[in-house]
């Protein structure tokens, strides 16, 4: 989620500061920092070429924007383990076995190899994922490169982390929204837990509201610290937000508390809404979400009547075999409440027109029909893939000037789990070459198993890594990448909000690493398509992307934002962005494709007893992003082994205590972790950490440097007990599960012991 920037563009024009001093022989650089997903500016300062520190901006809107992560960031990035030259596997794939190679030579066998996975089975052969918040972005420039060429098999980490979550709020109002902090009166948290470190910014905007005298609500099954903190904390059932969000639109309409004008002139479904909703009176939702029926009802009447309120994006409603219902939901709520493009509500800001942003530049245009309808996971579970995003194209041009809008790269992407089973030889057609770029992706999906299975079956993989990821450990080609340290950043905030953001250039990357930019212009040359990336430099490239501002890039990148003016209420001049222009309560989209258009709830499959216990995972401590970080010795000190946490009554029931080592399974696989005891837990949850694998451990098939002991995704089943039907993304919040003592083996690694730091109850 990208940091919040103020809505009136004055505020950040008219801020009065001055740039603190430095020493000499010290510069300092404006900079966005990469550490995490939420793209904090900051002040990088250069000592003798090199960043010697990262610390917080001298302009007061960005002040306090900044976390650990960030400051220990330039130790991180010159780890003597950071890879420095392209590597070439030379033994069996997995073995360990690598060689130092040219760039050139590099390309030149991936580009033959790759042209001939194409000839022999087609472009659609050819699969890429990446996480660009770890890259910051690649520009667009893969799915340029992957349309001109025919592939439409592009997946990222989105496919179940806001990217999902802009695809879906497409269906009902034809963007997705940004909440305006700086003036709303009420905040719903549904899961989320934003922090100190992690999640700054929102958290630093949560509190400056709070501050103001607005509302905080807070679903969430644990007493995190954000339920400490809120007028009101509904703990319910893992994975019950859907069910939750339907008691609550049974109060507001039932008590009459929704805009009444705006659902008649603005709305269509209501009525069918309105029945729909009527299948989940309280009593059945206090049932299916475990509270109290007289709570649920006060949250509603809160958030219906002490707004304008916001529902920012939680990656926990993201996540769940509902997730569909759940995210239409929110943008039910947030519409009938007359929170949609309102001061203090929820904006659709569209592109700024300014800049090219990355939706044209990706050219969806030039991939075929054929092709497109060829996107793997478009057949069973289209809602983010060309044939769910298609229906747009009129209306988004109406609205907002072009056809494709890819929101948080989360349109047009092929499932994940559909483009494993293809990997892997079980799916409607082989794909035989992957490439990912800062993406871990045997950790980062659900099913390990099957991601290990695919990648051990391709002809050719290669990666773009700062390290030797498990992931990397697989691949034939790990060529070596930049960092946010090492190159300027265009930050058009992935198309989610006008607001774009400058990065300056800070140092040179160190050996032969480069950036996404000069990987993929390598990777258009192998392919004898130089034209499709005809940029010198990435500096050339920002510079053809911002010439609409009458500046070039070293001008503007001295600024720190550049703003489209908001404006309100956008759509009483060109309607929404939906087939009908209006907020679509009952979904057209999703009955052509042959789903249920209204939102509905599936409850739990039947109870195995032999996982009694329900687990969450996709959790993150604060010193690490996503399955990176564990390199740095100050973020492993804090957390240097996976903890699962249980509450004292489920661990003794499952006759384990705290600070023993412990395995949780399932039908899938298992994993160890220690046992931490957190009375804040509720009875019989597991909070599993996402993530985890130990560099200091073996590499190479077998091992993998620890992901095959400790990484969550062994335990994410994708079969379709588990699967949001319209998305096919898994459910990770709400597995079965049982947790047994660890009886066997002692930890695989031993750092140093550590008091543990005083953390709050179940972050």
């Amino acid at each position: 989620m990208p940091a919040a920037a103020p809505f009136n563009p004055e505020d950040i024009a008219n801020a009065k500061y001055t740039e603190r001093p430095v020493k000499e022989g010290i510069t300092t650089k404006k900079l966005i920092c990469a550490a995490c997903d939420i793209a904090c500016t900051v002040v990088g300062e250069v000592q003798k070429g090199r960043v010697t520190k990262v610390r917080s901006s001298d302009n007061p809107i960005f002040r306090d924007n900044i976390c650990m992560k960030g400051i220990i960031a330039p130790k991180g990035l010159a780890h003597p383990n950071r890879i420095l030259h392209p590597m070439k596997r030379v033994g069996e794939r997995g073995s360990g076995e690598w060689e130092q190679v040219s760039w050139e030579d590099a390309l030149s066998d991936i580009g033959t190899r790759l042209k001939k996975v194409i000839a022999d089975h087609g472009p659609e052969a050819w699969a890429v994922s990446t996480s660009q918040w770890n890259t910051s972005t690649d520009h667009g420039l893969g799915r340029r490169i992957m349309n001109h060429v025919g592939s439409p098999n592009w997946i990222s980490g989105v496919a179940l982390c806001a990217g999902n979550t802009a695809a879906v709020n497409r269906f009902t109002y034809g963007w997705f929204p940004f909440g305006d902090f700086g003036n709303t009166k009420c905040i719903v948290l549904m899961g989320h837990n934003p922090r100190r470190h992690s999640w700054t910014p929102l958290y630093n905007s949560i509190r400056g509201a709070q501050a103001k005298g607005a509302k905080l609500i807070v679903m969430d099954p644990r007493r995190s610290s954000s339920a400490e903190r809120a007028d009101i904390w509904l703990p319910l059932k893992v994975g019950s937000d859907a069910a939750m969000m339907f008691g609550w639109l049974k109060v507001i309409i039932d008590e009459e508390l929704y805009d009444k004008e705006f659902v008649k002139n603005w709305t269509i479904g209501f009525e069918d809404l309105k029945k729909r909703v009527d299948e989940f009176p309280l009593e059945r939702v206090a049932k299916l979400t475990g509270c109290d029926p007289e709570m649920i009802a006060e949250a509603a009447r809160v958030y219906a009547t002490s707004g304008p309120a916001v529902i920012p994006w939680t990656p926990i409603t993201d996540m769940q075999r509902n997730s569909t219902s759940g995210i239409r939901l929110q943008t039910i709520l947030r519409s009938i409440c007359g929170n949609v493009d309102v001061p203090g509500g929820e904006l659709l800001q569209g592109f700024n027109p300014d800049i090219i942003n990355e939706s044209e530049i990706e050219m969806h245009e030039v991939l075929s029909d054929e092709q497109k309808m060829k996107q793997l996971g478009s057949k069973d579970h289209p809602a983010f893939t060309y044939r769910g995003q298609l229906p747009f194209r009129e209306p988004t041009k109406r609205v907002y000037g072009q056809e494709y809008a890819n929101l948080v790269m989360g349109c047009h992407m092929a499932t994940p789990s559909e483009t494993f089973k293809a990997m892997a030889g079980e799916g409607d057609y082989p794909v035989k070459a992957f490439f990912f770029l800062g993406n871990n992706p045997l950790l980062s999906y659900a099913n390990m198993p099957l991601i290990e299975k695919a990648m051990m079956n391709q002809d050719l993989i290669v990666a773009h890594e700062q390290f030797m990821t498990p992931s990397a450990q697989l691949a034939d080609y790990v060529l070596p990448a930049d960092s946010w340290l090492e190159r300027p950043w265009l930050h058009d905030m992935f198309g989610w909000m006008s607001t774009v953001r400058f990065s300056e250039k800070a140092m040179d990357p160190p050996g032969e690493c480069r950036s996404t930019f000069e990987f993929w212009k390598g990777i258009a040359g192998a392919l004898d398509r130089s034209e499709l990336v005809p940029w010198d430099t990435l500096e050339d490239f920002y510079d053809y992307r911002v010439a609409r501002t009458g500046m070039t890039w070293d001008e503007l990148v001295k600024t720190e934002v550049h703003f489209k003016k908001p404006a309100f209420r956008t759509y009483e001049k060109n309607g929404f962005a939906t087939p009908s222009g209006k907020v679509e309560l009952k979904s057209s989209i999703l009955e052509d494709l042959g789903f249920d258009p209204l939102p509905y709830f599936r409850e739990d499959p039947p109870k195995d007893e032999n996982y009694p216990l329900m687990m969450f995972t996709g959790v993150r401590e604060d010193g690490f992003f996503q399955t990176g970080h564990r390199h740095i010795p100050e973020m492993r000190a804090r957390h240097p082994e996976p903890e699962i946490y249980l509450n004292e009554k489920t661990a003794k029931t499952a006759g384990v205590t705290e600070g023993e080592w412990v395995t949780v399974e399932n039908q899938l696989g298992k994993i160890k972790a220690k046992l931490a005891i957190k009375d804040a837990m509720p009875d019989d949850l597991v909070r599993v950490p996402h993530g985890w694998w130990k560099p200091e451990m073996q590499q190479g098939s077998g091992h993998l440097s620890g992901a095959l002991d400790y990484g969550d995704s062994q335990l994410c089943r994708d079969d379709a007990d588990f699967l949001d039907r319209e998305q096919g993304i898994p459910h990770i919040k709400g597995i079965p599960c049982r947790v047994v003592p660890l009886v066997a083996e002692a930890p695989a690694s031993k750092p140093a012991e550590v008091t543990r730091p005083v953390m709050e109850p179940a972050e």
